[in-house]
């Protein structure tokens, strides 16, 4: 036994450390995995990390001796899933072709597990293979809590494309948000760069201080409508991808959180009488296609925000089919 080092795949960017390592080295136990970061064993590019770092595709992980554990080399057993999320997740299909698939991701269905996540996407992704040879692969994540379109690749190469399209600026993102106040002004460019934080409450996402090493986070928003000035809804496009990033700059930048999104609005951002869940929706992809081309998709409102739109009187326009273009 000898100590290792593997690099981080293309489809694999953005994934927790110990996810990947238990995806890689089935052996190692989560205590384990715990002890070998708190000593220094594990090391991303050299340095120590924590479990739940995100890793970029490229980097290299530090793998110290493990007992090998036979079943590693078996083939994987599709993991079984349940009929009602079978037949739910079949009606979540918005496009399919022979590289891409696309979901139309509900509010509340996480897509990779964690602390106190059973059910979520990745656990489920067997149920979305249909006649293709290898299972489905993320490419990029939505929050639990955002709903609207979900790209999945549906080979390593069709993978590889995508996730170097999600990390670059090849994609054009548009997210439909209902914020509480109006923006001024109606129209323009957020650029707050972000930290990640701990609290009591789970991690959360908050603007760098003067002084911090804050990521940069990018996003362009103009206001679709306004009722009184006190609920807008905003169409955000944001051209970099930070963890929360449209929801912090919503409340930090322009002052006006989401609708429903108490980890970042408080209290205040709940209104009595109208669905207490996020008002963040996906709305739109545009992307280039691994085959060729482009890949334009858009995805319906989800019935809570139907439910918002029909209150305040928005009038959404029809949602257009999928399509490829040169």
């Amino acid at each position: 036994m000898t100590v290792q080092l593997k690099k981080v795949a293309a489809d694999e960017g953005d994934t927790r450390l110990d996810r990947w390592l238990k995806r890689h080295v089935p052996a190692l136990t989560q205590g384990a995995v715990q002890k070998m970061l708190r000593t220094g064993q594990i090391r991303v590019d050299g340095k120590r990390a924590e479990a739940n770092t995100r890793l970029e595709a490229g980097q290299e992980i530090r793998i110290p001796p493990v007992a090998e554990n036979p079943a590693r080399d078996l083939p994987r057993t599709p993991k079984p899933v349940d009929e009602r999320d079978v037949k739910a997740l079949h009606q979540m299909v918005i496009h399919k072709d022979a590289d891409v698939l696309v979901l139309d991701k509900p509010h509340g269905l996480a897509v990779q597990g964690g602390p106190g996540i059973a059910r979520h996407l990745d656990g489920m992704l067997d149920a979305l293979q249909f006649d293709a040879v290898e299972r489905p692969r993320l490419v990029h994540r939505l929050d639990r809590d955002t709903s609207g379109v979900l790209v999945l690749a549906r080979t390593l190469s069709a993978a590889s494309r995508l996730a170097a399209a999600f990390r670059g600026r090849d994609i054009e993102k548009t997210y439909w948000a209902v914020v509480l106040g109006e923006p001024s002004p109606p129209a323009g460019r957020i650029n707050m760069a972000l930290v990640r934080q701990g609290g009591p409450r789970g991690e959360r996402t908050a603007p760098a201080e003067h002084g911090e090493d804050g990521t940069h986070a990018i996003t362009d928003f103009r206001t679709l409508d306004v009722v009184r000035r006190k609920v807008a809804w905003l169409e955000m496009k944001p051209l970099t991808g930070r963890t929360h990033q449209l929801r912090v700059h919503a409340a930090e930048a322009l002052g006006c959180p989401i609708l429903a999104d108490g980890k970042y609005g408080g209290q205040a951002a709940h209104v009595e009488g109208l669905p207490a869940s996020l008002h963040l929706h996906a709305r739109a992809l545009r992307l280039p296609h691994p085959a060729g081309g482009w890949l334009e998709v858009a995805a319906p409102l989800p019935p809570h925000m139907k439910e918002t739109f029909a209150f305040y009187g928005f009038e959404a326009p029809r949602t257009p089919k999928p399509r490829r273009v040169s």
